[in-house]
């Protein structure tokens, strides 16, 4: 679930940067003062977007501090923290506490189950404190459980899960922003769950595990990479629809930038790998051919 929402520096402004660097400093400064150590363990790109984005929305003000970090000691880190930056880090912990109990069924791994055990007194402080959230969360996880295991072939239905999900905690406040909040993070739900199955779909289809995108490649004439391409630009385009609607100003261009860029380095990222292995395995085949014309 995490890795996906992220930004690309490289066509992004030194100033932007350093803001970005700021909000996520910002986050991992409250994760430790919230839970502990092993909050900060669990940080990640994903909730510094919706910092941005929150902050953006409601023009919140930060707290600016310089602090040493135990990980760049030689340098002093900007932090910036808001009141979105303490709702970003709870569901930060929330999510991050059923990805690992979802590592823990699929692989048995002991160490995230004992992680899930240390944050249950975390998980139930924020479960009180945002119902609908963490009861969407769960009911999410639920339902993705139990379409799984009864292997469901209609892709939109299960990526929708994803982006109901999401959309309940883009949603921090009910108010008259609610409604393109949680389309937003609706179709952002759906990207990333689509992209999740794209990168897993190699791998499920060799171990025979579920993945949506096998019923989807059954009735389509696309191949693999094109119909995927349309899919999550269909889920993003929406998603930026919803954004656009949104009287954003500030930190507007850090949005774009993941919003119509960042969005797709994971993808680029995949394409990139892709096209090596397929060298690689054109070049191996040549060699081989080679071969066995010399030893006839």
């Amino acid at each position: 679930m995490f890795g996906y929402i992220n930004i690309n520096q490289k066509i992004m402004t030194d100033e932007n940067k350093k803001a970005y660097q700021a909000y996520y400093c910002g986050l991992c400064r409250r994760l430790k003062s919230s839970c502990g150590a092993k909050g900060q363990m669990l940080l990640n790109y994903d909730m510094t977007f919706l910092i941005v984005l929150l902050t953006g929305l409601y023009e919140l003000e930060n707290e600016v501090s310089e602090i040493t970090c135990a990980l760049h000691p030689t340098k002093k880190r900007t932090v910036w923290i808001n009141e979105a930056t303490g709702y970003a880090a709870d569901m930060n912990v929330v999510l991050a506490y059923h990805n690992l109990i979802d590592d823990w069924k699929d692989d048995k791994a002991y160490t995230k189950k004992a992680f899930v055990k240390m944050l249950d007194k975390d998980y139930a402080r924020i479960a009180g404190k945002y119902p609908r959230q963490v009861k969407a969360l769960e009911e999410f996880m639920r339902r993705t459980e139990e379409m799984e295991k009864n292997h469901e072939p209609n892709l939109d239905v299960v990526a929708g899960l994803t982006g109901e999900m999401l959309g309940e905690i883009f949603c921090w406040r009910e108010d008259e922003w609610a409604e393109e909040m949680r389309s937003m993070g609706f179709y952002i739900g759906k990207f990333i769950y689509i992209m999740d199955a794209y990168e897993d779909y190699d791998a499920d289809l060799q171990k025979k595990e579920y993945n949506p995108l096998v019923y989807v490649m059954k009735e389509s004439a696309e191949d693999m990479n094109t119909l995927c391409r349309l899919l999550l630009t269909s889920m993003m385009s929406e998603s930026a629809k919803s954004f656009e609607r949104l009287p954003i100003l500030l930190h507007a261009d850090i949005l774009r930038n993941v919003l119509y860029s960042g969005v797709w380095s994971r993808y680029e990222y995949l394409q990139l790998k892709k096209r090596k292995k397929q060298k690689a395995g054109a070049g191996a085949k040549k060699k081989s051919r080679r071969q066995r014309g010399y030893e006839s």
